[in-house]
């Protein structure tokens, strides 16, 4: 017996070792960035942004233009990413601390790190990969090493950009309540910022020697507000920023339900105080630093032993306003705030890298995608389907739109024509995006389009809906079939608020 056992012991360890050593079994490096839209150089979102570290690796691999957030805002996009769980399919809609979520509600789900632990792989999390405070979610359990990391001490040019009374007024204008709005540099050593420690540590992981396949998630935060970024960055747009596509009354022939996702009470004080332009600049600067970290990471791998064996997916979590739609910020079913950055990149992709896919495509779609290129099977709870035909054959034609969900009842369909919204109340946007990219005319209301919405409705948006989770939620910010009338209200208050100040009103 105990010979038996010996020789069990043996094969076990042999075989284990043969599997650490497997160079078959590819690593992969999510790369994870925050409020992310398309300013980017290898996209069209802006003429004056500067990213040439992430647009060679689109160059390199195979950039989806037409991508799409699952949820506009980073705790319901994130939940969706790594469970691979459709909103209507969790009921996890608003944000939450998913650390509070009663037990039964997700413990049936296996998290896309976990599920590459479980499978041989050393997992490693950096900073921002779910939504901060969840990086504490089974944390044990996902990650072989996980690192958060914050900025030192930011020493804030005021004069250089925009910053909020209440924010100069604070001892510590960078931790203050008005942060969110803080756009200007820092006089600080780019090692002074997270963003940067935690790039250079995923190049300090990435020059050793790993005997088990890699699952390495780079969470970079910028340019996520307070948007603060070194000095040098911001030099590099020292040119009159160009104002993005706008229009007044962007929002008269929207329904209230879309109306109210408008974040005016930012662009209200952005218009008082003529401070877009100072807004649009540091979201370019940040942009542009996450860049640099971007190349150290992408640097790093290109020197490794790793570098013909890794899988690379860069990715946003949702878009961002800057102005346009009359909107700041996120949390809308409008092109700014869905469309983001995604591109994969896989050595061994001898057909369809160096090529761009102009599908429609949603990032629900990554966990499925991940576990087909890497061999392993997802769990049956995953949605979405894989996007290995288009990783390899990029100008395949696909069917299905990409679909974003904000709140329960509010969904939005992306084909590479048209984009459909429908509300928890039954109002309706649609947008023909050939002619109309802006989305400014919506067609809703005219007849000749119904059989076609009736045909997005029949065919493409959920037939039944998960109840919404009711523990653990942290904001909610939206007005949808479970909080009709708050958000409603508020806007309305807010659009009073507006035209009382004498700018060029929003409606």
């Amino acid at each position: 017996m105990k010979k038996t056992y010996l020789i069990l012991t043996s094969f076990l360890v042999f075989n284990f070792i043969i599997f650490a050593n497997d160079k078959s079994q590819p690593n992969v490096l999510l790369i994870c960035v925050d409020d992310l839209n398309d300013w980017v150089s290898f996209l069209d979102g802006h003429p004056q942004s500067k990213t040439p570290h992430m647009k060679k690796l689109a160059d390199k691999g195979v950039n989806f233009s037409d991508a799409h957030c699952t949820s506009p805002g980073c705790s319901p996009s994130r939940n969706a990413f790594f469970f691979g769980v459709e909103p209507h399919n969790s009921g996890l809609y608003p944000f939450y601390d998913i650390v509070e979520i009663e037990p039964g509600n997700i413990d049936h789900y296996t998290p896309m790190p976990l599920l590459f632990r479980q499978n041989g792989y050393f997992t490693v999390g950096l900073n921002k990969v779910y939504h901060n405070p969840d990086n504490e979610y089974k944390q044990k359990e996902q990650w072989d090493i996980y690192k958060s990391m914050g900025d030192s001490n930011m020493n804030l040019l005021l004069d250089q950009g925009y910053v909020p009374e209440k924010a100069k007024n604070s001892k510590n204008p960078a931790r203050s309540k008005a942060k969110r709005l803080i756009a200007c540099p820092a006089d600080n050593p780019k090692e002074d910022f997270r963003d940067y420690k935690i790039a250079d540590y995923a190049a300090n992981f990435l020059s050793k020697d790993h005997k088990k396949p890699f699952f390495l998630a780079v969470g970079f935060i910028l340019p996520h507000t307070p948007l603060i970024a070194p000095k040098e960055n911001f030099e590099r747009f020292s040119d009159a920023i160009i104002e993005p596509p706008f229009k007044y009354d962007d929002l008269q022939d929207i329904p209230i339900a879309g109306q109210s996702n408008a974040q005016i009470y930012v662009e209200k004080p952005m218009r008082e105080h003529d401070a877009w332009e100072q807004m649009r600049r540091a979201y370019l600067s940040c942009v542009s630093f996450t860049d640099d970290n971007v190349g150290i990471v992408m640097d790093a791998l290109n020197q490794s032993a790793y570098v013909d064996n890794t899988i690379v997916v860069l990715w946003s979590d949702h878009g961002f306003h800057l102005g346009e739609k009359r909107s700041f910020s996120k949390f809308s079913l409008w092109n700014e705030a869905t469309r983001v950055p995604f591109i994969i990149y896989d050595p061994r992709n001898e057909t369809g890298n160096q090529q761009i896919c102009e599908e429609p495509v949603g990032l629900i779609n990554v966990y499925k995608t991940l576990c087909d290129l890497t061999g392993l099977e997802a769990p049956d709870h995953v949605d979405g389907i894989s996007l290995k035909p288009w990783v390899y054959q990029p100008k395949t034609p696909k069917k299905s739109p990409a679909m974003t969900t904000w709140g329960r009842g509010n969904y939005t369909l992306k084909t590479k024509k048209w984009r459909y919204t429908r509300y928890f109340d039954g109002t309706e946007e649609l947008y023909n995006q050939s002619n109309d990219s802006n989305e400014w005319n919506n067609l809703a209301s005219n007849p000749e389009f119904k059989p076609l919405m009736e045909s997005f409705q029949n065919s493409w948006l959920p037939k039944s809906e998960k109840p919404q989770v009711r523990s653990g939620i942290k904001l909610y910010n939206v007005s949808d079939a479970d909080n009709p009338t708050k958000n409603i209200n508020s806007y309305k208050r807010l659009v009073k608020d507006y035209q009382s100040s004498g700018l060029k009103p929003p409606l």
